[in-house]
């Protein structure tokens, strides 16, 4: 099934899944500004469910979250069998070799510590391909 040429043009997705607002706030202007609409969720089971109804381009996910952990999620989702498969960069405080392997074994794209500023988090998009 082919898309509709005001699919092609409609903008990629960004999905920001982290039980912060401010967290969300500051991704969210980062993200924006390089052209991606922006969704939200404060959880992966809020995340997950979103993606059930639509798969976004790109997902920035914290780790440590309330009621579905950022990884719980991502190895969810990494089983649910979709038509993308959207990258994912973790934005979490864990930063130990340990963490950063588990999450890529697991299925992110690519990994970003917390504090992040603008360029870290463009550096990473760009590696990804998502910027």
């Amino acid at each position: 099934m082919g898309r509709t040429p005001a699919a092609r043009n409609a903008p990629p997705q960004c999905l920001l899944v982290d039980d912060s607002r401010m967290i969300r706030k500051v991704a969210r202007r980062i993200i924006e500004s390089v052209g991606y609409q922006v969704d939200e969720a404060e959880n992966g089971e809020e995340a997950l469910a979103k993606c059930k109804i639509s798969t976004p381009d790109l997902i920035l996910l914290d780790w440590d979250m309330p009621v579905m952990t950022g990884i719980e999620f991502l190895a969810a989702l990494r089983a649910t069998q979709t038509s993308k498969r959207p990258k994912v960069v973790f934005c979490t405080t864990k930063a130990g070799a340990f963490d950063i392997h588990r999450g890529i074994d697991v299925g992110a794209d690519e990994y970003v510590t917390k504090p992040f500023n603008e360029a870290s988090l463009l550096d990473k998009l760009i590696k990804i391909g998502a910027a």
